[in-house]
C-alpha cells in the first residue's frame, strides 16, 4: 500500500515531519513500513547542493547523499532506509535518457509521457515490491510548481491502474493578526489545482500556528471535496516527535487503515513507549548549554539552522536521555575572526561542538575555538572537519608546527597534516565531484581503555562519512608523542577514525558524522558522552 503526502500554498510546511508522523503511528500498530523522498530538482542528487540553499546533505548507510527529509524518516521509524528511496528528476531523465541511447525503447518518441512517468511509477513499484506494509512517498515542492507536474502525474495513473492508494495533502491555513481569524482560501485554491491534475486527496492535514477550529474545518472539508473529519489540524507544537501523537488523538491511523479495508488492528508497546518518552522530555527543567561552532547559517537577512539539523537533533536525543533540557547556542566561527576577545563566550557553555563543513570561510575562527576548548578544558565534540581541525590546532600550537594546516585550506602549507585520501587525487584532478568522497557507513576499530571505546562499549563500530580528507598518516607519530590518542582507526590501520586527549575533561573528535545514527530513544554514544562530560557525569 502506498500512501503519497504533497504540499500546497507553501514550501517548509513540515511534508516531512508529517510523512515520518504517518510512518509512526502505523508502527504503532504494528506495520512494516518505509519511507520515499521524491526531489523534482535536476540534481542527480544532493551532494553538491549548498546548505544554506537546501538545507542539511544527509546521508545514508550505503553512501547515498540525500533531502534532509530522509534523516526524519530514520528517526522517527528508527531504521536504515538506502539511497534508492530518493528519487530526483535528474535521476529519471538520466536513466531515460540511458535507456534511449541502448535503443530500448524500440525507436519511439521518448516523451514525458508515458516514458519519463513511465520510468517514475517503476522506481516506487520497485520499492513497494521489497516487503513492507506501507511505503509512502512524499512529493517534494508545492502543488503548481513546474518542477513537480510528471511525478504528480505519475501517481495520479498508479491511483487509476487501481494500485492500493492514499493521498494526503499538507496544506498552510494562516492566521492574518489584522483580521484575527484563520483563512481557507489558500488551501482552497491548493486542493482546486491538485484537483485540476486529477488528484483528489483523500486526507488535509492544516498546518497552522493555533489548531484550526471547527468551523473552518467545516469549511474546508465542503470547498475541498471532503469529510471532515479527513481534515486533521496539525498546528504548532513543542517537539515534533508529538506529532504522531498529535495525529493518534485525531484518530488518523484508523482512518487510514479503514479507507484502505483493514480492521481488527489493535495499538502495541510501541505506542505507549512514545507517549512516555514524550512525556518525559516535557518533564524536564534542568538546561544543558552546547555551543554549535558553524558558518552555514546566513541567507540573506535572515539565519537559517537546516544545515545542522542531523547536529540539533543528536544533542536533543542525548540530553533528553540524560534528563537534561537541551539549550542550543549558535556561533558562527567568522565572529572569532573578526574579534578574539569574543572566544570567553564559551566559558558560558557546558559543551561545544564543531561540526562538518567544506571550504575556506570560518576556519581559523573555528580552530580558535578549537583552541580555546582544549586550553580551558571545555568539553569538546569534533565531527568531520571539526576534527580535521583539531589536528591542525594541535600541530601549531602543541607539536610546533609552525603553518601546519589542510591541504583543502592551504596546498602549499609546510606540514599539510590533513590531506587527500589517495582515491581522491585523480577524481579532484578531473573535477569529479558528485557522489564521488568517502560515503557511507564505514568500520572503525576502537582501542581499548580509551574514551570512545568506553562510549561504544565495542570493539568495532560503523559511522557513516563524507569526506575527502583524511589525517596524514607521516604526522600520526608525532601527534601522538605530544598526547593527542588515535583512538579508533580503519580496519587497516591506515585511516584515523577517532581521537582523543586523554588528559583533558572531554576532547573527542571523528572523522565520521555520527549524528546521522542518532534516535530519539538511542543517541549517538559521542553525543551521550559528550552530554554526560558537560554535567559531569562521566
Amino acid at each position: 500500500m502506498v500512501n503519497y503526502i504533497v504540499g500546497g500554498v507553501i514550501s517548509g510546511l513540515g511534508k516531512g515531519i508529517t510523512t515520518a508522523s504517518i510512518g509512526k503511528i502505523l508502527q504503532f500498530y504494528g506495520f512494516d513500513v518505509t519511507a520515499v523522498k521524491i526531489d523534482p530538482y535536476i540534481n542527480y542528487d544532493a551532494g553538491t547542493l549548498r546548505p544554506t540553499e537546501h538545507g542539511e546533505v544527509w546521508v545514508t548507510e550505503d553512501g547515498g547523499e540525500i533531502d534532509q527529509d530522509l534523516g526524519h524518516y530514520e528517526r522517527f521509524l528508527d531504521k536504515n532506509i538506502p539511497k534508492d528511496h530518493n528519487i530526483t528528476t535528474g535521476q529519471v531523465y538520466y536513466a531515460v535518457i540511458q535507456k534511449e541511447r541502448q535503443g530500448k525503447y524500440l525507436g519511439k518518441t521518448v516523451q514525458p509521457i508515458p516514458h519519463v512517468t513511465d520510468e517514475i511509477k517503476s522506481r516506487i513499484k520497485k520499492i513497494a515490491k521489497e516487503g513492507v506494509d506501507f511505503v509512502l512517498v512524499e512529493i517534494g515542492g508545492t502543488v503548481g510548481d513546474y518542477e513537480n507536474i510528471l511525478f504528480l502525474e505519475a501517481v495520479r495513473q498508479m491511483k487509476l491502474e487501481g494500485e492500493n492508494v492514499l493521498f494526503v495533502h499538507v496544506t498552510y491555513v494562516p492566521s492574518i493578526p489584522t483580521l484575527g481569524e484563520q483563512k481557507t482560501k489558500p488551501t482552497q485554491h491548493s486542493v482546486k489545482l491538485l484537483r485540476e491534475i486529477g488528484i483528489q486527496p483523500d486526507f488535509i492535514i492544516a498546518r497552522s500556528e493555533q489548531p484550526i477550529d471547527g468551523v473552518r474545518k467545516e469549511k474546508i472539508a465542503l470547498f475541498c471535496n471532503v469529510h471532515e473529519e479527513d481534515v486533521i489540524a496539525d498546528p504548532d507544537i513543542d517537539n515534533i516527535y508529538a506529532v504522531p501523537l498529535l495525529f493518534e488523538e485525531q484518530n488518523l491511523s484508523k482512518k487510514i487503515l479503514r479507507k484502505l479495508g483493514i480492521v481488527g488492528k489493535k495499538k502495541g508497546k510501541g505506542y505507549r513507549e512514545w507517549r512516555d518518552f514524550i512525556d518525559k522530555i516535557r518533564s524536564l527543567k534542568e538546561e544543558v548549554k552546547i555551543g554549535i561552532v558553524g558558518k552555514y547559517f546566513d541567507i540573506g537577512s535572515f539565519k537559517l539552522f537546516d544545515s545542522y539539523i542531523s547536529v540539533i537533533e543528536a544533542v536533543k536525543h542525548a540530553s533528553w536521555k540524560n534528563g537534561f533540557k537541551p539549550k542550543i547556542e549558535w556561533i558562527d566561527s567568522k565572529d572569532f575572526e573578526k574579534d578574539e576577545n569574543k572566544l570567553n563566550i564559551l566559558d558560558k557553555l557546558d559543551g561545544v561542538i564543531v561540526p562538518g563543513g567544506f571550504g575556506l570561510s570560518g576556519i581559523e575562527g573555528k580552530i580558535l575555538a578549537i583552541k580555546y576548548c582544549r586550553e580551558n578544558n571545555i568539553p569538546f565534540l569534533g565531527l568531520c572537519l571539526g576534527m580535521q581541525l583539531a589536528v591542525v590546532e594541535f600541530a601549531r600550537n602543541v607539536c610546533g608546527l609552525k603553518g601546519a594546516n589542510s591541504t583543502e585550506i592551504d596546498e602549499n602549507t609546510p606540514h599539510p597534516v590533513i590531506t587527500y585520501l589517495p582515491e581522491q587525487v585523480k577524481i579532484i584532478r578531473e573535477s569529479r565531484y558528485g557522489a564521488t568522497m568517502r560515503l557511507g557507513a564505514y568500520p572503525a576499530c576502537l582501542k581499548r581503555g580509551t574514551l570512545v571505546h568506553r562510549l561504544y562499549g565495542k570493539d568495532v563500530v560503523y559511522e557513516r562519512h563524507r569526506h575527502r580528507y583524511e589525517v596524514n598518516p607521516d604526522y600520526v607519530e608525532t601527534l601522538e608523542e605530544r598526547g593527542m590518542v588515535f583512538s579508533g582507526r580503519s580496519p587497516d590501520g591506515k585511516l584515523m577514525e577517532f581521537l582523543e586527549i586523554p588528559e583533558h575533561r572531554f576532547f573527542l573528535a571523528t572523522q565520521a558524522h555520527p549524528e546521522f545514527k542518532s534516535r530519539p530513544m538511542k543517541p549517538s554514544p559521542p553525543f551521550d558522552g559528550l552530554i554526560r562530560a558537560a554535567k559531569g557525569l562521566l
